[in-house]
């Protein structure tokens, strides 16, 4: 076949199904944003980015901003199509970006496939879910309604689509959940894997082994909806009850999913305002945003690895510390439980529990009796169903060919 990926920040999660195809022989392409410039051994070509700048207003200006990004992909396929003579067969492309909106009337014989993410919903999901941060309100309900007009409407038109958990599948509602069919993106169980000779050096030129006691903690941007405030608040009691713990961090500044507290210029900024005179702050390590292998690396040596989410998509980051055999102790929450079951292969609590998240992370922290059979369990759980080469690759294979049949 004749594919075409689109993706705004390719490849994003086709960095192994776009190479895999091409090595069967088919006719793999790309088309990303032009400020785009990660590599890949796929031959890319580049839409025009939207502007900067939305002059929209209110609650339109979501899937004004997206539409616009669909309208320049759809121009970019258009002067594929009338300059080059290129014609897919299929199109596999994000969703979540507006950039498949409008394909179909460029090419619309072409087969169209969608990545799905997620769909935002006003009830049971993140929208009230942290009365501190996300209100259950009028104006919040309708504001998450006009977000995701897009996403409706890039599945609608789609032949079919992917979601990575049966979680992010079925924020879907019935009629278009039928679309879809839940493959995770898959794990690299051979690179992430135990070290036991694992190394991470701080900034300061400290280095931290396996066989020291350390807490971390990873997300995009340090935020609520990955339960940053929570896990701020147990580090004075897990603190003192630990005194040579070192609490190790990845993640920026910024927010990847809600948005800046009011009151501050960061949730970092604020919840160390908040905590003032309560951290020792020597031993509490910000790294930001880092390579791949100082990320692999602190999953490696940590003690106990935290993870706590809203309910929302699922983090790439718990799959792989799970596969890197840490110690989790996470949120007692849907997207977490679909794949960490308490005491089988890892700890929950629940997510206000401010009490119960301390105690587990102490109780890790000072060795926990069942570390080596739940560290063992983690791991076993990717290997089994999420393991990259034997089970999610090929099954997005057999996928994607299923529609040139």
């Amino acid at each position: 076949m004749r594919i075409l990926f689109v993706h705004q920040n390719f490849p994003g999660q086709f960095l192994h199904l776009a190479p895999a195809l091409a090595a069967r022989g088919h006719e793999v392409m790309a088309l990303t944003d032009e400020g785009n410039q990660r590599p890949s051994p796929i031959r890319t070509v580049r839409y025009k980015s939207p502007p900067e700048e939305n002059p929209v207003r209110g609650l339109a200006r979501t899937y004004a901003g997206y539409a616009e990004r669909g309208w320049l992909a759809a121009r970019g396929c258009r002067a594929l199509r009338d300059r080059h003579g290129y014609t897919p067969d299929l199109i596999f492309g994000h969703s979540g970006w507006g950039e498949t909106l409008f394909l179909r009337e460029i090419w619309p014989e072409a087969k169209l496939l969608v990545y799905a993410e997620l769909l935002y919903r006003t009830r049971g999901h993140d929208v009230g879910f942290d009365p501190e941060v996300t209100p259950d309100s009028d104006e919040s309900r309708v504001t998450t309604l006009a977000r995701s007009a897009h996403l409706i409407q890039g599945l609608v038109q789609a032949d079919a689509g992917i979601a990575p958990t049966r979680y992010q599948a079925d924020s879907f509602p019935p009629e278009l959940r039928q679309k879809l069919t839940v493959i995770h993106d898959g794990i690299d169980t051979g690179k992430v894997r135990p070290d036991p000779n694992a190394r991470l050096e701080l900034p300061d030129g400290r280095v931290l082994t396996a066989q020291d006691e350390v807490l971390s903690y990873v997300s995009r941007s340090l935020e609520p909806y990955r339960g940053f405030h929570r896990f701020m608040r147990a580090l004075p009691e897990v603190m003192r009850a630990r005194p040579n713990a070192q609490v190790v961090l990845i993640g920026g500044d910024g927010a990847s999913y809600g948005t800046v507290p009011r009151d501050a210029e960061s949730w970092k900024a604020k919840l160390l305002a908040e905590l003032d005179g309560q951290l020792d702050l020597s031993r509490i390590h910000f790294l930001g945003r880092v390579p791949y292998p100082q990320y692999l690396s602190l999953l490696q040596i940590a003690r106990v690895h935290c993870y706590l989410t809203y309910p929302f998509v699922l983090s790439w980051s718990l799959t792989e510390a799970m596969a890197a055999g840490c110690h989790i102790v996470a949120s007692d929450t849907e997207p977490v439980r679909e794949l960490i079951r308490d005491g089988e292969n890892g700890r929950l609590v629940p997510f206000f529990d401010q009490g119960a998240l301390e105690q587990a992370l102490i109780r890790a922290l000072a060795g926990d009796p069942e570390d080596a059979r739940l560290r063992a369990a983690a791991r076993q759980t990717i290997v089994d169903g999420y393991d990259l080469q034997s089970h999610s690759l090929p099954r997005l294979i057999d996928w994607v060919e299923s529609f040139g049949a």
